[in-house]
């Protein structure tokens, strides 16, 4: 848009900040969003309540923060990323302590109007706190054993204040994104190859831990990779969900059996329909056209915002928005990976379309700090 500068320079700041707003990317987010009120509407058996009505007012609340983020120049979210980090720590440290406990899980702080999930915060804030730290760092040291340290500790920390609730989804997203930040900034391939090897001496260790005084993970959390190995094993049990799930995303064929008509959901054989599973509602219901028809909108989202941070000159808005798109497409894949059995089922939603309070307003957020250093990049 560099012809029109000379024009732009007598337009106001807000109405020129109002131009430069990365519009497709807007359209997309509503569209998804409009999906999720769709099948929320339809898991309710027909009715806005109580899941697609509280949806649309927090998806309102949440289009209103992405603006007011989007507006606010980039250079003030770099300042404050340390606060927002050491935020984030704070509300993970209190959930641990006095949090509100819900399946089995302690994840939640109530707000009264709201049940605030500090761990989505977190998915946030450690992608603000390594885009400054690389921003700040000379390219030249990222790489050096002592600087990688540091962003490592960064996110070990709050993942693993995440594990212990236990939130595994969770944690596992911590540190793919983080990752993916350090990748972005230049860290050496070698380092990603020892992570590797010392994921796999992980996944080892769970195992050969199982039974014992040292057992790594909770027995439910065993149960569930007892069943994503051989979901046989117990049908009416810990195989219930992904049995269930499969049925669902198998009788949607390639149309679907209409809107509102999906068995599996209406009749209650689905679990956490309104959440976790709500993918496989939505491949019943739509079927693989409907189900391919998300999948484009979800990768056009992540194009369009690999695309923006590509061509940002400012450091920290790339790795910005880099991070957080990571974070989009881990949300995503790995949901649509659970309901299909191809990972271990661990509670993470489907972004913009599951029901969920926190999850709705934070991605929002920060899709308004892409906006934020969309608008605010040197041009």
């Amino acid at each position: 848009m560099s012809f029109l500068d000379p024009t732009l320079n007598q337009v106001p700041r807000g109405l020129r900040k109002l131009i430069f707003i990365n519009w497709p990317l807007v359209v997309l987010v509503v569209a998804v969003s409009s999906f999720g009120f769709l099948m929320l509407y339809s898991v309710a058996g027909g009715s806005l309540d109580p899941w697609a009505r509280a949806q649309m007012i927090r998806f309102a609340a949440g289009m209103l923060i992405m603006f007011i983020v989007a507006f606010i120049p980039i250079r003030f979210w770099r300042q404050v990323s340390p606060l927002i980090y050491i935020g984030g720590i704070v509300l993970l440290v209190i959930v641990n302590l006095f949090g509100s406990v819900g399946m089995g899980a302690q994840r939640w702080i109530n707000l009264g109007f709201i049940q605030l999930q500090p761990s989505e915060v977190m998915k946030i804030a450690i992608v603000m706190a390594l885009a400054l730290y690389y921003d700040w760092l000379p390219t030249e040291k990222v790489s050096r054993p002592t600087y990688v340290a540091i962003p490592l500790a960064l996110i070990a920390l709050p993942a693993m204040m995440v594990v212990v609730q236990p939130d595994l989804g969770t944690s596992i997203l911590l540190v793919l994104s983080g990752g993916v930040v350090m990748f972005l900034a230049g860290v050496s391939y070698w380092y990603f190859a020892a992570a590797l090897s010392l994921g796999v001496g992980t996944v080892a260790s769970v195992f050969l831990s199982r039974g014992t005084s040292w057992q790594l993970l909770k027995d439910y959390q065993y149960r569930r990779i007892d069943t994503f190995l051989d979901p046989s094993l117990d049908p009416l049990g810990a195989g219930y969900h992904i049995t269930q799930s499969k049925i669902a995303l198998g009788s949607g064929g390639i149309g679907g059996r209409g809107f509102m008509q999906g068995t599996q959901s209406r009749l209650n054989f689905l679990p956490e329909k309104q959440t976790d599973f709500i993918f496989t509602t939505l491949a019943e219901e739509f079927g693989y056209v409907g189900s391919t028809f998300l999948l484009i909108l979800y990768t056009l989202i992540m194009i369009f915002a690999i695309s923006a941070a590509m061509k940002n000159k400012n450091r920290f808005g790339a790795l910005l928005i880099g991070g957080v798109a990571a974070t989009f497409f881990f949300y995503f894949a790995l949901n649509m990976a659970m309901v299909m059995g191809l990972t271990p089922v661990v509670g993470v939603p489907l972004p913009l379309v599951s029901y969920g309070g926190s999850a709705m307003l934070v991605l929002l957020g920060s899709f308004g700090l892409i906006q934020s250093a969309h608008i605010h990049q040197p041009r």
